[in-house]
């Protein structure tokens, strides 16, 4: 095992097989997340890292959106030893679904495989049925169409990814990121779903959902510098309170044009961005340190447990213990081999 690999634990699965579905007209893009997640040698992380196939659905050459070549490693028979299968994108929201794909997917569910959708892949899930009566989420654009053609299923357009425990569904293109660290962060915790995050040069976890997408212009240059500062400013100083008319008079502008400038850059008001800032250095701590939970509410700013408490069960739907049980990183040490 080479030097700094992640000692993964024996409640990880060994070397759990990921199979992307690849089909004439792949998103290019969506494949693309899926492959560089699982898909690429990790040395550093042990030898029980997952294994990666391609499945074709459709027969000889297969090409992506831009024209590129896919190779594969098989066809729908692969899915049958899969433990994680990943639809990345449809050719099209009304495009059927061909019944011999819909079948492979219902036995795989059947044995207790893990189904996951970035982006319009959902409709390829929810066209088995396995999605009624639970949530499920797709790109923005999407969610009305696929809510009116599937009642059954409760869409949420609002989020990045929902998981469901055997089906997961991810919002537009590139939630499907978010999505897939999840995957390695449930299935090897927080600390590979970082290093996987660094690599990648993104985020391990990201706050909010598609609202902040939605359209929201991006901010210009001379307003992102001067709130620059007083992001890392707030970041710095979480444990304090925050009125907007202090902030405003930080950034030398009237509390109107800041609320209007904070909305442009962050999609969100200045009360909730704290409120995000403060749940993900909170979860950080929760899952990094063994500060008591007190501790952390006072230095992150909600002041006190029941505070914290409040707010995790409202937006993350678990308690502050439970979720450093859930996520704690103690186990999983970086070790010399």
């Amino acid at each position: 095992m080479p030097n700094n690999a992640l000692n993964m634990t024996k409640s990880s699965p060994q070397q759990p097989l990921v199979v992307v579905l690849a089909y004439q007209g792949l998103c290019t893009f969506e494949f693309s997340v899926a492959t560089e997640v699982f898909g690429l040698p990790r040395p550093e992380m042990g030898e029980n890292w997952y294994r990666f196939a391609v499945a074709a659905l459709d027969e000889g050459p297969l090409s992506a959106t831009g024209g590129i070549r896919i190779m594969v490693d098989g066809g729908l028979e692969l899915l049958a030893q899969a433990d994680t299968i990943i639809i990345p994108g449809w050719r099209g929201t009304d495009t059927p679904v061909p019944p011999a794909l819909l079948n492979a997917l219902r036995q795989a569910a059947s044995r207790g495989c893990r189904l996951v959708s970035i982006c319009s892949g959902v409709f390829v899930l929810a066209a088995t049925g396995l999605l009624n009566g639970a949530q499920a989420t797709t790109h923005w654009r999407y969610a009305a169409q696929l809510q009116a053609r599937y009642p059954a299923i409760r869409v949420n357009e609002h989020v990045l990814y929902i998981d469901e425990g055997q089906c997961l569904t991810s919002a537009g293109s590139a939630a499907g990121i978010d999505l897939c660290l999840h995957l390695v962060r449930k299935d090897y915790g927080p600390q590979a779903a970082n290093l996987v995050a660094q690599r990648l040069v993104v985020p391990p976890h990201r706050d909010g959902g598609q609202a902040q997408f939605i359209p929201a212009p991006v901010a210009k240059e001379y307003e992102s510098s001067r709130l620059g500062d007083l992001f890392d400013y707030l970041r710095q100083h979480l444990h304090c309170s925050h009125s907007v008319e202090a902030l405003a008079n930080r950034c030398g502008m009237s509390s109107r044009t800041l609320l209007r400038r904070f909305a442009d850059a962050t999609g969100t008001t200045p009360a909730r961005w704290l409120l995000q800032q403060r749940l993900q250095k909170a979860r950080q701590l929760l899952e990094e340190s063994d500060k008591p939970v007190e501790y952390i509410a006072q230095v992150v700013g909600f002041g006190t447990a029941s505070v914290m408490r409040r707010y995790f069960q409202q937006y993350l739907n678990v308690s502050p213990r439970h979720y450093r049980k859930t996520f704690t990183v103690h186990d999983k040490q970086v070790h010399k081999a």
